[in-house]
């Protein structure tokens, strides 16, 4: 698939990655579900849902009631073509349609992470078999080294999470981190699961200071999941050069 292809398909990705975002953690219907006006309740047209393009037509206002259309929208629809360009950019033209699928999953994941702290399955575990099923397709001699990445992530998550569990009586880590995990030993094999730690938790920890100072508890609950998608992103882009 060419780059031109995958830039012009980016804001579509983008807003379907929007609707799994605002759906999946509440058990809404996905594919089936007509998208409405949250203020008037009117079922929108397919010119007011044309990614980018219908949001500045309107000035960010439905055409029914005029009410403000939430900038999430258009925000995650620049997120996704941003996710395309970058891909673009590392310069990979054999990887860059698997590049696009493995960035837009992790940016939706990392939303809905940030927003609920949750990491829902639907989106995970199909993360999880696109990564072997890579292996599989383009370089079956890898599918052995996937394999042990996936179990390993998980593995390694899991029982973190249950030792800290037995010893503190708290969730340290959520089920749906050590699925992403082994999601990101899926796509990028056992080997590269301790950089793609180190990264998550680097920025992860430089994220929160600048954002709460020294005001965070040893007890507050924080979202991982976009940092485990950050580090996942930039290992398979970079891992090779280090």
């Amino acid at each position: 698939m060419t780059a031109g292809l995958l830039l012009a398909l980016a804001p579509f990705v983008g807003s379907f990655a929007g609707v799994l975002v605002r759906r999946l953690p509440s058990g809404q219907p996905v594919l089936w579900a007509r998208s409405a006006c949250p203020s008037c309740g009117v079922t929108l047209a397919p010119l007011d849902l044309i990614p980018l393009v219908s949001f500045l037509a309107l000035r960010g206002r439905c055409r029914h009631c005029g009410a403000r259309i939430d900038p999430f929208h258009i925000a995650i629809e620049l997120a996704a073509l941003g996710v395309a360009v970058w891909a673009v950019l590392a310069g990979r033209p054999d990887m860059l349609a698997a590049d696009c699928v493995l960035g837009w999953t992790l940016l939706a994941l990392a939303w809905t992470d940030a927003e609920t702290m949750l990491l829902p399955d639907a989106l995970t575990l199909p993360l999880l078999g696109a990564g072997l099923a890579e292996a599989w397709l383009l370089d079956p001699a890898a599918l052995p080294d996937r394999l042990a990445g996936a179990a390993l992530g998980w593995g390694c998550f899991a029982g973190l999470a249950w030792v800290w569990r037995r010893w503190r009586g708290i969730e340290a880590l959520g089920a749906g981190d050590a699925k992403l995990l082994a999601a990101a030993g899926a796509w990028l094999g056992w080997a590269a699961l301790p950089e793609v730690v180190v990264v998550a938790a680097l920025c992860g920890i430089a994220a929160t200071l600048l954002r709460h100072g020294r005001q965070v508890s040893g007890g507050q609950a924080l979202a991982f999941g976009p940092w485990l998608a950050l580090g996942t992103w930039l290992v398979r882009l970079y891992g090779d050069a280090g």
